[in-house]
């Protein structure tokens, strides 16, 4: 059991990851306001298995849990609760995180993204290949219309805002301040985010 708190700040358009034991909580932050995270999950000793958006979509009956409702793995097992969320309650779990291919289709080569960021913190830990699921886009303001249309704003997130999830199974966790700075979901202006794992 840890008695203590682990607080990591990633700067605005990387990603940080960390271990997290079972039935540990951890607080996603939004440190300046209005900036979206990618939130990752694999399994620890299998990173094969990891959080899956459209697994969970099916798992619900929702496009995204409640507090006390789980994201599950492309195994259809919990990965993760969602226990608080201090936030508008505004996420989305529809849009692929941000990678090469869609910066170079909007005319720019070599920018940041959250692909990128991802495989960057899991080969940190000694996992240089790994899916890039679908992420648990959290802050992130994607409305579906009534027509199947899909509308984009910008994250409505104050500083300080956050979310609390709990660790089902021993899992690595990697958040990644989206670099995405050519449409206002992060009002064209990425910030830190913070990581924080909570005392037991």
């Amino acid at each position: 059991m840890s008695t203590r708190t682990e607080f990591l700040l990633v700067p605005a358009r990387e990603a940080r990851a960390a271990r997290v034991p079972a039935g540990r909580r951890f607080r996603v932050i939004d440190v300046e306001g209005g900036q979206v995270v990618d939130l990752f999950a694999f399994v620890e000793d299998d990173v094969a298995e990891y959080a899956s958006a459209e697994h969970t979509r099916v798992a619900i009956d929702r496009l995204f849990p409640l507090p006390g409702q789980d994201f599950v793995t492309n195994h259809r097992r919990p990965i993760l609760r969602f226990e608080e969320d201090h936030s508008p309650g505004v996420h989305d779990m529809l849009c692929a995180a941000c990678d090469p291919y869609r910066y170079r289709l909007l005319g720019v080569e070599g920018h940041a993204s959250c692909a990128e960021n991802l495989r960057t913190a899991m080969a940190g830990l000694g996992h240089p290949h790994v899916e890039v699921p679908q992420p648990i886009n959290l802050f992130m303001a994607v409305r579906v219309n009534p027509d199947g249309s899909m509308s984009w704003g910008p994250a409505p997130t104050a500083a300080g805002d956050h979310v609390v999830l709990r660790a089902a199974v021993p899992s690595i966790v990697v958040a990644s301040a989206c670099p995405q700075d050519l449409n206002e979901i992060n009002h064209y202006q990425p910030t830190p985010i913070g990581l924080e794992l909570l005392p037991d």
